[in-house]
């Protein structure tokens, strides 16, 4: 069984469906599912592909953890002046819709996206750039990237750091000093503090680690989980 199989109650949360829909769609055959000796359903990451994808959050998943090539072209910055020209449309489509908020919102996505350019540089292992979409009717953004992800970024400079939850936490909490001039964790810190100032919610992962952070709670290492699915770079979802 691969470890991008899911259970019945993971897909259901995934979705945000109740089991009885994926039992009915099931017998209907608009979902397949494989079974463990012991009976129990599976499903595999390419049995729901075409579910997931209409989803935001898990259409930028599919990509992060695919070893597939670049997404549709609207939604693929390749480098970081188309990325933050793009931020800088959303803003001002934004602006009308949210009100004075607005700017905290985009800023916070642009600094997100920064860092996927800024500590990737020179050092994309797969394809360089920033698959990048949002949803204002569901009030939701979504940034991802195939980059070397938090950890291997920071054990440039701290090189004993061995863990994905460990790695998020340190990038969100602490500001860590590497070769001079550049310093790493003053982005991530300023969008956790807008989350904790109840701005928005954000869900954040790296590796095989998932950082949820309700608006207005303050960040503990409680906040972040194993996932079962790893990617390689760094996957946001601000929802506001």
């Amino acid at each position: 069984m691969s470890i991008h199989d899911f259970s019945i109650g993971d897909l259901a949360k995934m979705l945000n469906i109740s089991i009885q829909t994926l039992r009915r769609w099931g017998k209907s055959g608009k979902l397949v599912a494989t079974r463990t000796p012991a009976g129990q359903r599976r499903y595999s990451i390419e049995s729901i592909k075409s579910l997931l994808e209409k989803d935001l959050f898990w259409s930028a998943k599919l990509w992060a953890m695919a070893g597939e090539s670049a997404p549709n072209e609207i939604l693929y910055c390749p480098i970081k002046p188309l990325f933050e020209a793009r931020n800088s449309a959303m803003e001002k489509l934004l602006k009308p819709k949210i009100g004075e908020v607005y700017s905290i919102i985009s800023s916070s996505a642009g600094e997100i996206g920064n860092n996927a350019f800024d500590h990737n540089l020179g050092k994309w292992p797969d394809i360089q750039g920033l698959y990048f979409n949002y949803d204002f009717e569901k009030r939701q953004i979504v940034l991802a990237d195939r980059g070397l992800g938090i950890l291997k970024t920071l054990q440039y400079t701290v090189p004993n750091l061995s863990d994905h939850k460990e790695a998020l936490y340190i990038a969100f909490t602490e500001v860590i000093t590497g070769r001079a001039p550049e310093k790493r964790g003053n982005g991530l810190k300023y969008v956790r503090r807008n989350v904790e100032n109840g701005y928005f919610k954000l869900k954040f992962q790296t590796g095989d680690a998932e950082l949820n952070l309700n608006a207005g709670e303050t960040l503990s290492r409680d906040n972040i989980r194993k996932t079962k699915e790893k990617i390689q770079g760094c996957l946001a979802f601000i929802d506001f």
